[in-house]
Formats: structure tokens, C-alpha cells, sequence
């Protein structure tokens, strides 16, 4: 069926009223509960209005039942609870979401689109910052690991360099590869979830006020100013698909950047890393090379738990040693089986 007709509509509407009535069920015991009862309300309320619009172009509207996509989604959010679900939640038109990411009950709420912008400065580059540390950190650690372990395996510098590249290669492509595919998959949820919002918007901007004003209500403004504060936004049509998305679905359009953007990044930060144990087997002899390889990794490590500390408010020194442990670790396991199997080779 097509995703704009009523019947769609319909469906879509008595598919969120399900899953609402089952987060209510898990979340009885706390105000979460009552907030999506009423969300369950409002939605069947919406899918009246498609079914009216479906009896208007004479469509026939069958018994709802859930498919066996909700189902297996009811399944997990009852086992799991909906904070873990959220993102699969909100891809199955589910609002309310941002009860679960916005600051916890009675801390005061945005009063303007402004003001809800203002709370999110900063978080792309915070974000891509820490995506850069720890593709690094992951270049240094696989790459170590698998140098040490043909190093303990051969003796020939030409075999310990092929595998290098190799490993830098594959690795990087690896990690720009699933990043791109992540945050395609993120763009186009987002895309998918704000063209609903946009008809929506235009078929019953009330309904859609009043599920933001029961969001606002549940985080602790008064019933009468959420109601007020919803109204206003929703009437301003610049700012109402934006406040949509982060107040109903959760959704942060700030972090929802370009997806080759990530994969490039991805790809020269794991690069940067993997790069550090194997340059001294390209400008040195075998020898020096290891050695030489261990010890610039070693500092590496340390100085990206160092970096790493900047998000964890730990002890710089206690995060450095702590990933230099773990890449000692994992290069000493590697060269020992590298060995192992160079003896058994031999």
C-alpha cells in the first residue's frame, strides 16, 4: 500500500498505539506509565481520523493485527525495557522517546525553539572528536597485535611490512565502511521519521500539539504551560519539525552528520594509528624495526589514554597506563602465538 494513503496512515497510527500500551505496561510503576497511556490515546484518536479519510475514498479497513515486526519489538521492549529499544522505537513511529535522553523531571524546560537549539551546541564536534580518539586507538591496537604476531612467526622484514599495509588497509576500509552504513542508516530513519512528522503536521497539527504538551507534562511543566509552550512551537512552522524531532522521537538533528564526512574520518584516523607500529619497518632494519615499533607504540597508547581521560574526568597518567596494559597485552598474546605457529611451521 502507499505510504501517503489512509489506509498506510491507519496502520501506522494502530501499530503505535500497540507499542505505546506495551511501554505503558512496563513502565506502570512510574510516571513514564501514564504519559504513554495517553499517547496510546492520541494515536488511536489519529488513526479515527485516517480511517475517516479511508472511509471517504471507500478503502476497507480490516481487524488490526500487529505484525510480526511489532510483535518481535513488543517482545524485546518487555524484556529489555524501552530505554534499550529507543532507536528501534522511534523507527516504528513511536514519540515520547526523549523522556528517556532529556534531563530528568523538574529541571526547567527550554521556552523557546531557541533555547532547545542552544542545549545541543557542541555535541557533533565533541562527537567527532571522540570518533577520531578512538579510531586512532583501535589503528594502534589491531595493527600492533598483528605486526607482533607475524614477527613472532617470521624473520623476513618483507613478509611483517605486506602484513602491516595489509592489516591498515582492511582495517581502515572496515571501519569507513560500517561508518558510512551507520550513519546512512541514521540519516535516513531521520529523513523517514520527519517526512511522517511533515504530513502530520499538515493533516492534525492539533493531535500532534497535544502529544508534545503530554511529553512537556511527564518532564515536569504544569499541564497548562506545556500546553502553551506546545501550541507555540507548533505554530511556528520553521522550528516545529525540528522540535519534533528531538522532543517526540529524541532525535538530535546536531548529530546526525554527513556519512562519507564519517567515513573519511573513520578511514584516516584508524590509517593514523595503524600506521605508528608499522613505519619503522619501512625506514629501518628488521631489529631496530621491532623494537623501535614497540616502543612508539607504547607511546602512542599511553598518550591516547591520556586523550581518552579528557572524556572519563580521570587521571591522565591512570587512562594512559591503563590502555598501554591493554596493548601490551594484546601484542604479547599475539607474538606468543605468532611463535607458537612459527614453530610449528618450521
Amino acid at each position: 500500500m502507499s505510504s501517503d494513503s489512509p489506509l498506510s496512515g491507519w496502520v501506522e497510527e494502530k501499530r503505535s498505539a500497540y507499542l505505546y500500551r506495551v511501554i505503558a505496561e512496563v513502565e506502570k510503576a512510574s510516571v513514564r506509565g501514564g504519559l504513554f497511556r495517553e499517547l496510546a490515546g492520541e494515536a488511536e484518536n489519529q488513526a479515527r481520523i485516517w480511517a475517516d479519510l479511508a472511509g471517504k475514498s471507500d478503502a476497507t479497513l480490516p481487524e488490526y493485527r500487529p505484525d510480526m515486526r511489532t510483535r518481535i519489538v513488543a517482545r524485546l521492549v518487555r524484556r529489555y525495557g524501552p530505554r534499550a529499544l529507543r532507536t528501534v522505537l522511534a523507527a516504528m513511529k513511536v514519540r515520547g522517546l526523549s523522556i528517556y535522553t532529556q534531563p530528568v523531571l523538574g529541571h526547567p524546560r527550554p521556552v523557546s525553539a531557541e533555547e532547545s537549539e542552544a542545549r545541543h551546541r557542541g555535541v557533533q564536534s565533541g562527537a567527532n572528536l571522540r570518533a577520531a580518539v578512538f579510531g586512532v586507538n583501535d589503528g594502534l591496537i589491531s595493527n600492533c597485535s598483528l605486526i607482533l604476531g607475524v614477527a613472532g612467526a617470521s624473520s623476513g622484514s618483507t613478509v611483517i611490512v605486506l602484513s602491516g599495509v595489509a592489516g591498515l588497509l582492511a582495517g581502515a576500509f572496515s571501519m569507513a565502511a560500517g561508518e558510512y552504513v551507520s550513519m546512512r542508516s541514521q540519516r535516513e530513519m531521520f529523513e523517514y521519521q520527519i517526512g511522517l512528522e511533515r504530513k502530520e503536521l499538515a493533516q492534525y497539527p492539533e493531535e500532534e500539539a497535544e502529544e508534545l504538551a503530554l511529553i512537556y507534562a511527564a518532564r515536569g511543566l504544569p499541564r497548562a504551560e506545556a500546553v502553551e509552550l506546545a501550541d507555540r512551537l507548533i505554530a511556528d512552522p520553521e522550528n516545529a519539525l525540528d522540535t519534533l524531532a528531538r522532543e517526540e522521537l529524541g532525535l538530535n538533528p546536531d548529530e546526525l552528520g554527513s556519512p562519507w564526512g564519517a567515513a573519511i574520518a573513520s578511514f584516516v584516523s584508524f590509517a593514523i594509528g595503524a600506521l605508528v607500529p608499522l613505519l619503522p619497518f619501512l625506514v629501518l632494519v628488521r631489529g631496530a624495526a621491532l623494537l623501535t615499533s614497540i616502543v612508539t607504540t607504547g607511546v602512542a597508547l599511553f598518550g591516547v589514554g591520556a586523550i581518552i581521560s579528557l572524556f572519563t574526568g580521570r587521571s591522565a597518567v591512570r587512562d594512559g597506563l591503563r590502555m598501554l596494559a591493554i596493548g601490551a597485552a594484546a601484542g604479547a598474546l599475539t607474538y606468543g602465538f605468532g611463535s607458537l605457529l612459527g614453530v610449528g611451521l618450521a
